[in-house]
């Protein structure tokens, strides 16, 4: 009977030999994720027939409305606009786009949007497997469940192509990939590409410090500091060099941005706090929550009886960042899929948390469609009824029907992290430690002994310093 550590040792040959079946089943989800979008293509990505099939990707208007379609290139050129003024995204996001831009070029001017939709969907159907295969080598043992579970998941047939965050994502995932190999430099090279694709990632960081000082491994943190901060300087220096304006255009944009659909702000906007809607008062209430969120998760992970594994973390710190955020966009969900898989391997929340974004994902655009017509919506009982008949509701939902939607899905990744944090208090109800492995995603943090932790602490103030025996 094989050890832990001989089965750990054999995770590359298992996950080289589940490639092709995981390439596959992401491959036939990526299509069937095209396909989806399908009858939007058809009708040109017209908005009331967009929402009405649920089929909304922002990468055909943005070549017309970024300045792609005309030729000029991200932060380096301006754009005519209300308050956007350069691509909205950051560096490495727009550099994807303008090679796609350039690739779809030889096309007739009539065609080229087009193109350049089809073949942003062609990169990020292949970023897309990249991330199951990074994802799957980084789960250790169960690397085919977790690869089938991301590769399978609705999220990922729904959301893929609604905008460019399958760049980050396919990133971050190579980039635990890598750490999960002991290859630190790397791992941080790749997660300062990420944090250059999307801002996101770069919440990374708190976990991989918390947990390397706990370990006591402060070598292998410097090295993945290093490379995190001189690969985002690589691909950022030189635009803002060039175009600081154009370079700071996401930073300017993220902070004046309102309330956008998704957020519970936008319900308590219109629930009894409609000083939520001011920006200094919604960027105050947004980042002190997320604050404290993250001083709790700090805390947990110094004092939880045994050290946290590095994907629990990441998903707490990452929920903690979205739950109180003033935008939540249906593609969120994929910043979130590979970790839900590595933190918490196990079918039935997973399969509820993926109902609540299914609920929002409609919920959305048909709440849109009701918007952009003008009209009242569909009540719960009309839109359970058009569910049930597998077609929209002809005038979109009501506001109300909207807000069970987002709270569904607030509420089920809510659940998640409150599973994730009974799971560390209780480490003997964490499935992947179960048969004995530690965590296969932590690279040196994997089996590492505990160098530092509060509760460890307080023991030896408490031997030091004992209280005077009662007279």
């Amino acid at each position: 009977m094989s050890t832990p550590k001989q089965q750990e040792s054999d995770v590359p040959g298992r996950v080289a030999r589940l490639v092709p079946v995981l390439t596959g089943v992401t491959a036939l989800v990526a299509l069937l994720g095209w396909a989806q979008k399908q009858p939007c293509a058809r009708a040109g990505f017209d908005f009331v027939k967009t929402t009405t099939n649920a089929c909304y990707t922002d990468v055909y208007p943005l070549y017309f409305a970024r300045g792609l379609s005309d030729g000029k290139l991200p932060y380096l050129d301006s754009f005519p606009g209300d308050s956007i003024h350069y691509v909205e995204y950051p560096v490495l996001s727009g550099f994807f786009m303008q090679v796609t831009a350039w690739l779809a070029h030889p096309f007739g001017a009539d065609a080229r949007g087009m193109a350049f939709y089809r073949i942003t969907v062609g990169l990020l159907a292949v970023l897309a497997i990249v991330a199951v295969l990074a994802t799957a080598y980084a789960a250790g043992r169960r690397s085919l469940r977790t690869g089938l579970m991301v590769a399978l998941s609705p999220a990922l047939l729904l959301t893929a192509y609604i905008n460019w965050d399958l760049l980050a994502v396919a990133l971050a995932a190579v980039a635990l990939w890598a750490w999960s190999a002991r290859r630190p430099a790397l791992a941080g090279a790749l997660l300062g590409l990420a944090i250059a694709a999307k801002f996101y990632p770069l919440l990374f960081l708190g976990p991989l410090v918390l947990l390397c000082v706990r370990a006591g491994q402060y070598r292998a943190l410097g090295r993945l500091l290093a490379g995190t901060a001189v690969a985002w300087l690589a691909v950022n220096v030189p635009v803002m060099v060039l175009s600081w304006d154009g370079w700071l255009e996401f930073y300017r944009f993220s902070q004046e941005r309102g309330i956008d659909w998704g957020s519970v702000f936008f319900y308590l906007q219109d629930h009894g706090v409609p000083q939520a809607a001011e920006h200094d008062t919604l960027n105050l209430l947004g980042t002190g929550t997320f604050l404290v969120l993250a001083a709790g998760i700090a805390v947990l992970a110094l004092c939880a009886p045994r050290r946290p594994r590095l994907p629990q973390l990441l998903l707490l710190v990452l929920v903690a960042f979205m739950l109180p955020n003033k935008v939540w966009s249906p593609q969120y969900v994929l910043w979130l899929l590979p970790l839900v898989v590595l933190a918490r391997p196990k079918l039935p929340a997973f399969v509820l948390w993926q109902a609540g974004e299914i609920a929002y994902f409609f919920g959305i655009w048909w709440y849109l469609l009701s918007v952009t017509l003008q009209r009242h919506g569909a009540d719960l009982s009309a839109t359970l009824s058009a569910v049930v008949h597998l077609s929209a509701p002809p005038d979109g939902i009501s506001q109300d029907v909207y807000y069970l939607a987002l709270f569904a899905r607030f509420a089920t990744v809510a659940l998640l992290a409150v599973l994730v944090v009974w799971e560390i208090l209780r480490p003997g109800s964490d499935v992947v430690r179960a048969d004995g492995s530690d965590d296969p995603a932590g690279g040196v943090l994997d089996g590492a002994a505990d160098r530092f932790s509060l509760a460890r602490l307080r023991a030896r103030r408490t031997v030091r310093d004992p209280e005077p025996a009662l007279a």
